[in-house]
């Protein structure tokens, strides 16, 4: 009955938001972040390993990857430019047959000429789905300025060094995700399981590059415990235990809501374009209760790249380490599979909703509602 798709892909220097596994974060990330993935990638792009070359547009540096708005052409973007009436004659030249909800916000920020802007339906609501999962970045790399306000580099130590054993939490999830070990070069792709350890860099890297709603709900467990033990963080697993179990519902609640979507509302975000509710697994929804129902809207994720761009999520540091996150390197969906893409950088999130009932001649399939 209901099948919605809710995009962010920026593409080079332009931004373009449109109504599942993929890679990202620079293959040569690995000495820095300690996401073990990379490390296999690099040894692909470098033919020592067998496995798909990822095509051209993925293989930047980490170098390579900028932020593009952090000076005058940012300070311009305090307010949208007007409609450019040509662009957004291309733009409603694509969907005369399409369905009527088709939703777009797109703003060309191409260098050297000055920024233009389309808008399709901006303001029309979806359920966010996994582009939901870019909030939760956004209250990780907040929490972690509030613990180290001056230091990114204790902040980048602490992703990389704190480890965390996946449990309950994770039920359920079909998302796979690269399990890669440097050591052996054992590879595997498959969802997350009881047991399984991953830094916190890894499990951010999990939760926006293969879309895992395991490794989302892990993480924004980890910026409630952030929040609440402070510089006492992280606890240990008896204290974490005690505080979900002796902490009232309501207070869970209110933790949870205001860890994901407080950065959204600093960069002037509203809660009618961009409001993330609750968690990503049954678990974890039966542990936190939800803080009323998610939606987005292509303006709010607008709005998102715009301050990305500027530096302005939570700070500099933060917004380029969730632009990095956000790169993709290997399997490129949806939209931002076009081959006009392969030599470009694309930043890519997507989310989905989807319903089938029964209806002759159709077979419902993943992704294939009607």
């Amino acid at each position: 009955m209901i099948r919605k798709i809710l995009s962010v892909v920026t593409a080079g220097c332009a931004a373009l938001f449109l109504v599942q596994t993929v890679l990202a974060y620079p293959i040569d990330g690995y000495p820095q972040t300690g996401i073990r993935r990379l490390e296999r990638l690099r040894l692909i792009a470098a033919r020592q390993l067998p496995g798909p070359m990822p095509v051209a547009g993925a293989l930047k540096p980490v170098s390579d990857i900028k932020l593009n708005l952090t000076g005058p052409a940012g300070d311009a973007l305090n307010q949208l430019p007007p409609i450019d009436n040509t662009l957004q004659e291309r733009i409603e030249a694509l969907f005369p047959n399409r369905d009527a909800s088709y939703s777009l916000a797109l703003l060309d920020i191409t260098p050297g000429r000055p920024a233009r802007l389309a808008l399709r339906q901006a303001d029309r609501k979806f359920s966010p789905g996994s582009v939901g999962k870019l909030a939760i970045a956004a209250g990780l790399f907040f929490e972690l300025k509030t613990r180290y306000p001056d230091d990114p580099g204790r902040r980048q130590e602490l992703l990389r060094t704190r480890r965390v054993v996946a449990d309950h939490w994770i039920h359920k999830d079909h998302h796979n995700v690269p399990v890669y070990d440097p050591d052996t070069r054992a590879f595997a792709s498959r969802p997350i399981g009881e047991g399984d350890t991953f830094s916190l860099y890894e499990w951010a890297d999990h939760m926006l590059s293969a879309s895992a709603n395991a490794a989302a709900s892990i993480v924004w467990k980890e910026v409630i415990l952030m929040r609440a033990f402070g510089s006492q963080y992280p606890p240990t697993r008896e204290e974490e235990q005690r505080f979900f179990a002796k902490t009232a519902p309501a207070v869970l609640r209110d933790f949870a809501v205001s860890t994901v979507n407080d950065p959204l509302r600093a960069i002037g975000i509203q809660s009618k374009d961009w409001f993330l509710g609750s968690f990503f697994t049954a678990t974890g929804q039966k542990i936190v209760p939800g803080g009323g129902e998610s939606v987005g809207t292509p303006m709010g994720l607008l709005q998102f790249l715009i301050a990305m761009e500027r530096g302005n999520i939570v700070d500099e540091w933060s917004s380029l380490e969730i632009k990095r996150l956000m790169y993709m390197t290997a399997k490129r969906i949806r939209f931002a599979s076009s081959p006009a893409l392969n030599n470009a950088a694309v930043y890519f999130k997507s989310g989905s909703l989807y319903r089938c009932k029964p209806e002759p001649g159709f077979t419902c399939g993943k992704y294939l509602g009607n």
